[in-house]
């Protein structure tokens, strides 16, 4: 699967090397500034007392 990603992307290795760079980038980002914050409001240890 990951083969066929690789073969779909253009260029040579190193512009296919940094296109999956950016790619990871992106999607890291759009994890933590969109799907971790809505999942952490719906997790039952919001309130926590010591």
């Amino acid at each position: 699967m990951y083969g066929l990603f690789w073969r779909m992307l253009p260029g040579p290795t190193f512009v296919k090397a940094l296109i999956c760079l950016a790619l990871l980038v992106g999607i890291f980002f759009l994890l933590m500034e969109v799907v971790f914050p809505y999942i952490s409001t719906l997790m039952p240890y919001q309130e926590v007392a010591v």
